[in-house]
């Protein structure tokens, strides 16, 4: 048993550590590395949140697809994962039909 133990944790501290990329609209593969994720089991319309401070993205799984919005106030991030109602919060302030795409993502030049 201790053998079979000892055997697991040298597997697991020896296994590369892989970030977790995501497929955003079904066309750009995003990686996670640097996004705060968290799942979301209190909202009936979102999934998962994954916010990059540091960038100001926003990566939101929706119906089991993820959609990215960029711009993102850190105060906008907080407030999502606070909203008593956050599915109502996302619908209304977020959501590129309710914010007049103000989180939409250009494309970069080049």
């Amino acid at each position: 048993m201790v053998r079979t133990l000892a055997l697991l944790l040298a597997q697991i501290l020896t296994a590369p550590i892989v970030s977790e990329t995501v497929e955003i609209g079904g066309r750009e593969a995003v990686d996670l590395a640097t996004f705060e994720c968290r799942d979301i089991n209190r909202s009936t319309v979102l999934q998962r949140v994954c916010y990059d401070p540091a960038k100001g993205e926003l990566i939101v799984a929706v119906g089991g697809a993820y959609d990215r919005y960029c711009n993102v106030p850190a105060g906008t991030a907080d407030a999502l994962a606070g909203a008593p109602s956050m599915g109502l919060f996302f619908n209304r302030s977020i959501r590129h039909e309710a914010s007049g795409d103000r989180y939409a993502c250009r494309a970069k030049p080049g």
